[in-house]
């Protein structure tokens, strides 16, 4: 299963990564999905989480990012980031949104996901490629909707939107997760 957690994780960052050097320089200021965050802001937001879970499975302290230079800084986090989780051991317990668990565990089922929807995010944002990986939807989409009370928690994601008649998996997810598609 690490493997597989892994090679999900190295595909999203590439998507997400593709979104970065796609963009605009004149892109980042530009206003996000996410109410009051600009698309500077969600690269910042999952460089927070992945310098938090380098430093958590290396024993490190995190890196600095530099939110003004996204292209610029964005390179050392992913890096740092897909170097930690190749050699880091998947089972030890780090602290999550919900208490401690194991790092294949969060890394799967909560990185994941938040790295695919802020691909979106960030593509909504800098006029980038808004296509996700149909796959990878269906399955955070399956994971999701089970905890659909828990993730409506303050901070974590608004209220859902219904989906319309017709729309494919991708709008249902984003709608799913109040995103206005």
């Amino acid at each position: 299963m690490s493997q597989e957690v892994i090679d999900r994780l190295h595909h999203l960052l590439a998507g997400f990564d593709a979104r970065i050097q796609a963009a605009p320089a004149d892109s980042w200021s530009n206003p996000a999905p996410c109410e009051g965050w600009t698309a500077a802001d969600v690269v910042d937001h999952v460089a927070g989480s992945a310098v938090g879970m380098t430093a958590g499975l290396t024993g490190n302290p995190p890196i600095a990012f530099d939110k003004s230079d996204v292209p610029g800084t964005w390179p050392a986090v992913r890096d740092g980031l897909l170097a930690a989780v190749d050699n880091a051991d998947l089972s030890q317990h780090l602290p999550g949104p919900f208490g401690p668990m194991p790092a294949e565990q969060l890394i799967g089922r909560f990185m994941c996901m938040d790295i695919l929807v802020h691909t979106w995010d960030l593509a909504r944002a800098v006029g980038g490629d808004e296509q996700l990986d149909a796959d990878v939807v269906a399955s955070a989409y399956s994971g999701l909707k089970p905890m659909d009370a828990m993730i409506r928690q303050p901070g974590i994601f608004g209220p859902k939107i219904e989906p319309a008649d017709g729309d494919d998996l991708q709008t249902e997810f984003l709608k799913f997760l109040g995103r206005p598609v």
